[in-house]
């Protein structure tokens, strides 16, 4: 038999074939690794771009107030002198800082360029022909509201107001004066009107004034005539008994309820409407020093007391358990060692100006407890200060002349502690965590607290987890290390395409089908957590005893099919228990006997719907992850293990999970970053109320639902507006943390296991 020589071909890799073929491969090489770098380079820094505009619209949030001289036309205001004569008694501006106004001790009204002192208008205000000008009460400093009382015992309530009209598309402005309950002068007392504070609702004023001697109220009631459209008033007096404190300083506080008397060191506290008549109900030392400054602060809840000693504090009433008021001392500003001259507050913020003896003005915040700007202004003492409406300006009286400044102090109300720490705002018993950042009045005190939306947030993501995961890990460990191949080629896509089901259908079914359901079937839910194991581990330990015979008809891995009819009928099941147990135990309903039994509140939209309704939708990611990390685990480890005797249990916990332990923790991690920033699941599932409240039956905001709530109803480059991008900030800066944790956590893992 003869045989044939063969011989294997040579390739010839020089010829200009080969030549070609080598170099599109080496331009596919290059091309792929460019194209990856310039991707992943790209992803870096579109994340970085991200950071730094969210840095950059948050960064002005912090910024110091600044103030310079007032600048008109490229060249510096000079100061100039007061306009009219006679001493100071009151200073204001308009909205537009564009006209002052100067009421003085002659009984002149005097309207004045802002920019140069030139008088615009002067008017004389109705005043007795044997009288003097005894006081000066601001009843409201927003609404302009003035009261002067005349040392006969009469007083004047008057208004300065200002028009805006436009001819020739010029914007003029008209100031006047009014007179809300007409220009007759009102009989409060006998006694001189040293002492005056007027407070008033819709219909009734009440005037309180006299002298050390003693003092009268007097309720004004105002009425108009529905026919003739006339102003009808009515007047009513009676005499306040002594309060044991020589009054040098009196406010009435807006409710027409409560009048402070200040002392020379002491504040008393008088209930006008108390059950035996007026009288005084707390007496507290208020300072050291003696009392300079005593006035309110915007809102007419709280009180602004200076002192000689450059003191200043806030007080404001507070309710006890017990129902009882009491005037407590809020907060102190740091202010220098002279004494306290003169205080302007804001017109629609929690703010306020302080000057002292020595010239130097500081800006605060009460809310934020925050001194914004400390900055000398004068060089000597000065008389008054006077805020803008818009708190952009402020006139300064010193020796009879003005200055004018501009203010840039765009979001006083902003601090550290205002954000992360207890405040305690005006109306509360005690500091709390409060998100609030609206109101329908100007008198409202913003509450910005992000803790409040940060618990929330950990909240929502926590009970999403806490279901979530055991379902999403133990159904990819069976998944990939159990189930055989042709089952697991069906149920792995049916599960991940669970992910592609959008989360505002997952938040529409959880709010407005979930909720009512588990409301209405709560004990059921409940009898669901407890039956659906036991029937599972039941159908488990039957099914093992079951003949061999009837379980090989069954192909090997399919048996977990049979799971599924058992979890149906375990949970109507428990839904037909459900309502005997809940008569059994609960007296016939269990959401009622929660809230008043155990004393825990429900709402409909809490906790429980979102960890179901959120846990549905991160169990997809998760069991993804950790499927193709565990079948991922080499084959021959298990092979290996199998072979020196361990169990498929054994195999399972101490050779394949360990293994593919840093994919499981990726997998948690990035489910964790799905449901914290989660947003349309939270909006609609939770009620999306800010609380503070670890209760499962309760409901919570998280940052992103509020941001996706609020941020199309926020002013742009407002501070409500700009917290909101601290809100996605800190978001943003969460999931960097996580992950940056969480890889690092992974790369430990990988090293300790990567061995095996």
């Amino acid at each position: 038999m003869s045989t044939e020589n063969t011989t294997t071909p040579q390739i010839d890799f020089n010829t200009p074939a080969q030549q070609r073929l080598r170099k599109l491969r080496a331009l596919k090489d290059k091309s792929a690794t460019v194209g990856i770098a310039f991707g992943g380079i790209s992803v870096i820094i579109a994340i970085l771009l991200i950071f730094f505009y969210l840095l950059y619209e948050v960064a002005p949030l912090f910024q110091s107030a600044t103030m310079d001289r007032w600048q008109q036309d490229g060249r510096t205001v000079e100061a100039y002198a007061s306009p009219g004569e006679g001493k100071t008694l009151y200073l204001s501006m308009e909205e537009q800082a564009e006209i002052g106004v100067r009421i003085t001790d002659q009984g002149q009204a005097v309207f004045f360029n802002t920019l140069d002192g030139t008088v615009l208008k002067e008017q004389a205000l109705p005043r007795p022909a044997d009288a003097e000008i005894a006081s000066l009460s601001v009843i409201s400093e927003a609404q302009h509201l003035l009261a002067l009382g005349y040392s006969n015992g009469e007083a004047l309530i008057f208004k300065h107001d200002y028009k805006s009209t436009y001819p020739d598309g010029v914007r003029v402005i008209t100031p006047s004066i009014e007179y809300p309950v007409g220009s007759e002068l009102i009989r409060v007392g006998d006694k001189p009107l040293n002492k005056l504070a007027v407070a008033f609702d819709e219909e009734n004023w009440s005037l309180i004034g006299g002298d050390a001697t003693g003092m009268t109220q007097t309720i004004l009631s105002v009425e108009v005539n529905m026919m003739t459209d006339e102003v009808e008033t009515s007047l009513s007096s009676i005499e306040l008994p002594a309060f044991n404190i020589k009054a040098q300083k009196i406010i009435q506080l807006p409710d027409r309820r409560w009048l402070m008397i200040a002392g020379k060191n002491k504040v008393a506290v008088v209930d006008l409407q108390a059950d035996d008549g007026p009288q005084t109900s707390q007496v507290v030392e208020a300072t050291s020093g003696e009392i300079t400054v005593f006035q309110l602060l915007l809102g007419g809840n709280a009180l602004l007391i200076g002192d000689n000693q450059g003191n200043i504090d806030q007080w404001f009433l507070v309710r006890d358990q017990d129902t009882n008021w009491h005037l407590t001392k809020i907060r102190s500003f740091e202010g220098g060692s002279s004494p306290v001259v003169d205080i302007s507050t804001e017109h629609r913020r929690k703010g306020f100006a302080s000057i002292d003896e020595a010239g130097t003005l500081r800006l605060f915040n009460t809310t934020a407890h925050r001194n914004a700007l400390t900055e000398a202004v004068t060089s000597g003492e000065a008389d008054y200060i006077a805020y803008a409406p818009r708190s952009n300006a402020l006139l300064v009286e010193e020796n009879n002349m003005l200055t004018l400044w501009a203010i840039h102090n765009e979001h006083p109300d902003v601090s550290w502690s205002a954000l992360w720490e207890k405040v305690w705002y005006e109306g509360y018993q005690e500091p709390e965590f409060i998100w609030q950042s609206s109101a329908a009045n100007n008198d409202f005190e913003p509450k910005y607290s992000l803790m409040p939306l940060a618990f929330g947030t950990l909240k929502a993501a926590f009970y999403a987890m806490l279901l979530g995961t055991p379902l999403a890990i133990a159904g990819a460990v069976y998944t990939a290390y159990f189930m055989v191949p042709a089952m697991r080629r069906k149920v792995k896509p049916f599960i991940e395409l669970m992910e592609a089901l959008p989360t505002v259908i997952l938040g529409f079914l959880a709010g407005l089908w979930l909720a009512p359901f588990m409301e209405d079937q709560l004990a059921g839910i409940f009898v669901i957590l407890m039956v659906v194991p036991i029937a599972i581990v039941t159908f488990g330990f039957v099914w093992a005893q079951v003949p061999n015979r009837i379980r090989f008809l069954i192909p090997e891995g399919w048996d977990a099919a049979l799971l599924v009819p058992v979890i149906i009928l375990a949970v109507l099941f428990s839904l037909n228990i459900s309502d005997g147990i809940e008569v059994l135990l609960f007296g016939g309903d269990m959401r009622l006997w929660i809230s008043q039994g155990l004393e825990i509140p429900y709402d409909q939209r809490n906790a429980l719907v979102v960890g179901i309704a959120m846990g549905f939708a991160v169990i997809p990611t998760i069991f993804s992850i950790t499927e193709d990390a565990i079948f991922a685990v080499p084959k021959h480890l298990s092979y290996g293990s199998l072979a020196l005797g361990a169990t498929p249990w054994q195999t399972l916990t101490r050779v394949v999970l360990p293994t593919a332990s840093p994919g499981i923790f990726s997998a948690l991690m990035i489910g964790m970053g799905r449901a914290v920033g989660e947003t349309m699941i939270v909006l609609m599932a939770t009620g999306n109320t800010p609380i503070m409240d670890m209760n499962i039956f309760e409901g919570m905001r998280t940052l992103a639902a509020n941001i996706a709530v609020e941020m199309p109803e926020s002013e742009v480059g407002s501070t409500h507006y700009r917290i909101l991008f601290l809100a996605a900030f800190v978001l943003f800066l969460f999931t960097f943390v996580v992950n940056t944790l969480a890889e690092l956590v992974r790369q430990h893992l990988r090293k300790k296991y990567g061995s095996l």
